[in-house]
This record gives C-alpha cells, sequence and structure tokens, in this order.
C-alpha cells in the first residue's frame, strides 16, 4: 500500500502560482505607447511564439510537482510478516589464560592448542544459535565482555576468532566470568539464561569466589554449563626420551562439576574436539521462550523515483535550453557576417566605379 508520511507537503503546491501573482502585482508599470520595433527582423516573431508556447510552463509544472512529491516521503507498506518471539538469552565464557596455548588437542588430523580447537568447535555451535541472542566474555586474570547480547551471530564468531592468548593475563578468574555474565542478562521474567562456560584450569584469580558466583547465578536464576578443555595424556620430549604426562592435572573438575549442577546444568568434559560437540544435544533440548507473536510491515522508501525523475528531467531541459540558445546564437552570426561581407562587396564595388569616373575626367 502507498502512502505519504509527510502528506501535509502536498499543501505547497499552489506555491508557485502566489508567488507569480504576487510579483505581477509587484512590477505592474504602465507601458510605454510608443514601441520600438527590433533591428533584427524575425526576433519578434521569435519572441511571440516563446511566449506563446506552453512547453516551459508544463515542464516546469512536471518538476515541481515531482519535488513535492518527494519531499512528501512516499512509502511502500507491504504486507504483515508474523515474527515468532522466541529464543534464548545465551552467554559464551572463554578462557584465555596462558593454559590454553597447550598443544594437546588434534583437529583435523593436526595437532593445535586448546583455543584453536575451542574457536573451531564454538563457531560452528554459534551459527547454529539461529533466534538466540548470544553474548561473549573473555577471561583470564579479569572478565570482561567482548560483545553483549546480540542477533548478530556473525560479529560474535569475529570477535571469537580474534581473540589471543595472553590478552587480559595469564592466570584464570572463574567467579568473575560468571559474576558478569549473570550481571549482562536483561531483566526479563521469561528468559532462558544460559551460560556457556569453557575453560582448562581452576579459579587463581579475580574478586569473586566461584562459591559466591554459584549463589548469585543461583538467586539471578542463570544456567550455567561448564566445559573442562584439555587431553588426560600427552607425550613430550626430554633429554632421556619421551614421557607421558596429564597437561589437565590442575582442571578443577569438582568446583566446575559443583557450579553446573547447583545452577540446573551440567558439567562435560572436552577431551578432544569430538566429545566437545556432545554440547550440542544438551544445549539444543533447552526450551525455547514462547511469547505472542509480533506483526510487522516491511516499510520500503520510494522517494528516489520522484526525485531522481525531476533531477532527470531539470537536466535535459536546460541541456536542450543551452543547445537551442548556443544554435540561436551561432545563425545570428553567421548572418551577421554574411551581411557584413555583402556590404564590404557593395563598398568595393562604389569604389571601383567612383576610381572609373576619375580616370575618364582626366582623360578628356
Amino acid at each position: 500500500m502507498l502512502n505519504f508520511a509527510w502528506w501535509w507537503v502536498f499543501f505547497a503546491l499552489p506555491l508557485p502560482i502566489l508567488v507569480r501573482l504576487l510579483s505581477k502585482k509587484t512590477q505592474d508599470v504602465p507601458m510605454a505607447a510608443l514601441r520600438v520595433p527590433s533591428l533584427r527582423p524575425g526576433d519578434v516573431s521569435e519572441q511571440s511564439q516563446l511566449r506563446q508556447t506552453k512547453i516551459p510552463l508544463v515542464i516546469s509544472s512536471l518538476i515541481w510537482l515531482l519535488l513535492v512529491t518527494a519531499a512528501a516521503r512516499p512509502q511502500w507498506l507491504g504486507e504483515p510478516v508474523s515474527i515468532p518471539n522466541e529464543g534464548r538469552e545465551m552467554m559464551l565464557a572463554v578462557d584465555l589464560s596462558g593454559s590454553m596455548k597447550i598443544d594437546d588437542m588434534q583437529l583435523n588430523g593436526r595437532q593445535v592448542n586448546r583455543l584453536t580447537m575451542t574457536k573451531s568447535v564454538v563457531y560452528d555451535f554459534i551459527q547454529r544459535r539461529v533466534g538466540d541472542r548470544i553474548g561473549l566474555i573473555l577471561f583470564a586474570d579479569t572478565a570482561y565482555v567482548q560483545a553483549p547480547l546480540t542477533y548478530d551471530r556473525d560479529t560474535v564468531s569475529t570477535l571469537l576468532s580474534e581473540a589471543v592468548i595472553g590478552l587480559v593475563g595469564e592466570q584464570t578468574a572463574i567467579g568473575d566470568a560468571i559474576g558478569l555474565a549473570v550481571k549482562r542478562f536483561d531483566e526479563r521474567e521469561e528468559s532462558n539464561n544460559v551460560l556457556i562456560l569453557l575453560t582448562d584450569g581452576q579459579n587463581t584469580a579475580g574478586n569473586i569466589t566461584p562459591e559466591q558466583a554459584k549463589e548469585l547465578a543461583v538467586n539471578k536464576g542463570v544456567k550455567v554449563y561448564t566445559i573442562g578443555v584439555g587431553a588426560d595424556k600427552m607425550l613430550i620430549q626430554s633429554f632421556f626420551g619421551s614421557r607421558q604426562i596429564n597437561p589437565s592435572q590442575e582442571l578443577d573438575e569438582g568446583m566446575l562439576t559443583d557450579i553446573a549442577t547447583a545452577t540446573g546444568g551440567q558439567y562435560f568434559r572436552a577431551r578432544n574436539a569430538q566429545e566437545l560437540q556432545a554440547i550440542y544435544q544438551q544445549l539444543d533440548a533447552l526450551e525455547p521462550i514462547e511469547g505472542e507473536t509480533r506483526k510487522m510491515r516491511p516499510l520500503s522508501a520510494l522517494f528516489y523515483f520522484p526525485l531522481g525523475a525531476a533531477i532527470l528531467l531539470s537536466a535535459l531541459w536546460a541541456f536542450l535550453t543551452i543547445a537551442i540558445s548556443l544554435y540561436r546564437w551561432f545563425t545570428q552570426k553567421r548572418a551577421q557576417l554574411s551581411s557584413q561581407h555583402s556590404n564590404n562587396a557593395d563598398a568595393i564595388q562604389t569604389a571601383r566605379a567612383v576610381h572609373v569616373t576619375q580616370s575618364r575626367k582626366e582623360t578628356k
């Protein structure tokens, strides 16, 4: 459906007529009784034809109509579209401590560090969360929000891919990350507030202890899913040969399990990329928020069509006016040159006749 946002602009349509009437009254001067004819034949007829023609009036009126129509902001309202009001409020908290650079993970047949594997798996997870509001928290010595809750999944994925180890220190502030996530969730009664915490160690820094953060999450109704990242076995080479170690011996699985259980979540142990993929099944089972269906009518601006037509018509009319003026100027110049040449020829003939007459008189 076509409508005009500023329909009252059409009251300006008769404005040029009013201006012309007022200008005629102020410039109403008596005409001279004696009319002086033009020295160039044909000028009077051309001026009278120009006054009698209606083409300039029609074109200027059309341009003015197009400009007023564009100023009225024409818009096209599409058919109502239903938008389901459902989704999840989900925060991702990713550990950037120094231990995340341990190369004990396998990804596509190559050895990578823990953060690289986490980025790869979490990227796929983010792209699947269509309709969810997702935020990103990065933590080490402290926690900070890298991306607030948003529907823009591509931006969240980009910000995660740009994260580097040691950006905010070398230690692990798990309590601060949980507390910051709880604070960032919207105050909504019907909301599935979910925090997914990925870490490879234990709480070694921060202003909030994991116990305090757990109580805060329980009171606010935030469900926390914790993921312990890191392999159980790793071979290292030394001067005396290779030996096997446990690179995840500092992982506090008891604390992570306690937080997840108390908040209604679940603890996952991700020793490789395949185990990390297992969180998808649980997260997909979360109940979405189902609210009332909203209606939206898409709105498209159309002002550039009459505006473009007015500009194009004005440019064409200006071009034609200049072309006609140049043609008349060249025609007049050519007529003047031809007349001057004819006068010069007559003068030469007259001078020759006088010279012949004088010569005859001298001969006699």
